[in-house]
């Protein structure tokens, strides 16, 4: 499978190309357009992908499209649903996690789910359980604004707003808080955060859309 980006970093256009037998699962409403050798399937579940009540939990859809080079080689246009970024990641028998809605597709040889683990999150106020990307091959996250990425090295710690946090692997250590008490964390506008620490990588984006929500909401006309 080979994949090019266009419109980056702002407006980023993902085209796949799959080989004839080749497929990639997309979330519902990432599909642009594919060729007509491409037939797609929607289903709840890919051995164990995307089960439904977890993935609810998450935030992601219950639902998933699969498209298969079924009747020769052809491709597939991906978008996310808000301007920003994606990412490419590559996994080889190891395990990326996403946050509520960043995951926009992924290859054959990834399982996604939720983990129980990830109600440590939900648990701790952040309203979120991640998905859990699992196995070898490539995964897409899409990313409101710019995408940055953090390395921190043994012992490095880094604390990030949890609406901008997208992803992180499996060899960095978290920890969730919220921000001071209520009132503070009601006069700064920050709620929980998430506390990494090295060795390992988080990624991050550059804008928040709840933040854009809370500026456009006053501005629209009411009934």
């Amino acid at each position: 499978m080979d994949y090019e980006f266009s419109h980056r970093p702002s407006y980023t256009h993902l085209k796949v190309t799959l080989e004839r037998g080749e497929s990639i699962v997309a979330e519902p409403g990432a599909m642009v357009g594919h060729s007509p050798t491409i037939s797609v399937e929607t289903g709840t579940s890919r051995d164990g992908m995307l089960s439904s009540a977890k993935s609810m939990l998450s935030g992601e859809s219950m639902f998933t499209n699969t498209f298969v080079a079924e009747h020769g080689s052809g491709t597939v246009t991906l978008a996310p649903p808000t301007p920003g970024d994606v990412m490419p990641h590559q996994l080889q028998n190891e395990t990326l996690y996403s946050t509520d809605g960043s995951f926009l597709a992924a290859t054959e040889g990834v399982d996604i789910d939720s983990e129980v683990g990830g109600l440590n999150s939900v648990l701790s106020g952040a309203s979120l359980t991640p998905l859990a990307l699992k196995g070898t091959g490539t995964t897409f996250i899409d990313a409101y604004g710019g995408l940055e990425k953090l390395e921190l090295a043994a012992g490095e710690s880094y604390v990030l707003d949890n609406e901008h946090l997208i992803a992180w692997d499996d060899q960095i250590e978290y920890s969730t808080r919220r921000v001071g008490d209520l009132k503070s964390t009601l006069l700064s506008g920050e709620g929980i955060v998430f506390e990494f620490t090295g060795p390992g990588t988080a990624w991050y984006q550059t804008r928040d859309m709840d933040s854009l929500v809370e500026v456009l909401a006053p501005r629209l006309p009411t009934q």
